[in-house]
């Protein structure tokens, strides 16, 4: 049996490795940014979808303790109180807005 290592590689295995080579390059340049992209849309989707669930909840919550224990069933009162809560900070906002 003659045991002996090639001296260098054939041209199989330098024809993959090249071929690695330019799969690796591919995927730095090209599909990693694709990946970042479609990784970072997608979790800015969800935070928002969780941001406007949690936003809509507290609503309900704060409306639900004006009504029943701070004004005693009294819905006119809470809406005339976050009115109020509503108007303040838009008119804050509008005044604070940038004129072009």
């Amino acid at each position: 049996m003659n045991e002996t290592a090639p001296s260098e590689p054939d041209i199989v295995d330098r024809a993959f490795s090249g071929f690695d080579r330019v799969i690796n390059e591919v995927h730095d340049r090209v599909i990693r940014p694709i990946t970042l992209v479609a990784r970072t849309l997608a979790f800015s989707a969800v935070i928002a979808v969780l941001a406007i669930t949690a936003t809509a909840v507290l609503l309900i919550l704060v409306i639900r303790l004006l009504d029943v224990y701070l004004f005693s069933h009294h819905e006119w009162l809470t809406d005339l109180v976050l009115g109020a809560i509503f108007f303040s900070s838009g008119l804050l906002l509008w005044r604070r807005r940038t004129r072009k």
